[in-house]
């Protein structure tokens, strides 16, 4: 399980990186999902979709300690330290990061994601 959403979580960044997140998470999240991002914000599919379409790309990512949370039978949260960089910028984005992911059929689908910046 560990590997499979690791696996959607390198594909998600893959896509911030080369300009299709809005693809992207338009196709993996479920219909009623939310993004918590650092700065507060609470975004749900339309509105994340919208703004990624719009978005810088970022330049490269990291992903570290990844922990796996099981909460049922199809449902889990991978937690990890996402970094990311963007061309231009002196410092990266460190943040304290969460997938809620549910399985439906043989499909992982993002329920909800919230990620807090680290210092």
């Amino acid at each position: 399980m560990t590997d499979e959403l690791l696996a959607l979580e390198h594909a998600g960044w893959k896509s911030l990186c080369d300009g299709t997140g809005d693809e992207f998470y338009g196709g993996v999240m479920t219909d009623d999902a939310v993004m918590v991002l650092a700065n507060g914000m609470v975004m749900d599919r339309e509105t994340v979709t919208a703004a990624l379409g719009q978005s810088p790309p970022w330049a490269r990512y990291e992903i570290a300690d990844v922990r796996l949370v099981p909460i049922g039978r199809d449902t889990a949260a991978l937690v990890y330290t996402g970094t990311g960089w963007r061309d231009g910028d002196d410092q990266p984005f460190v943040g304290a990061m969460s997938s809620v992911y549910h399985r439906t059929g043989d499909r992982w689908k993002l329920a909800l994601y919230q990620q807090s910046a680290k210092s």
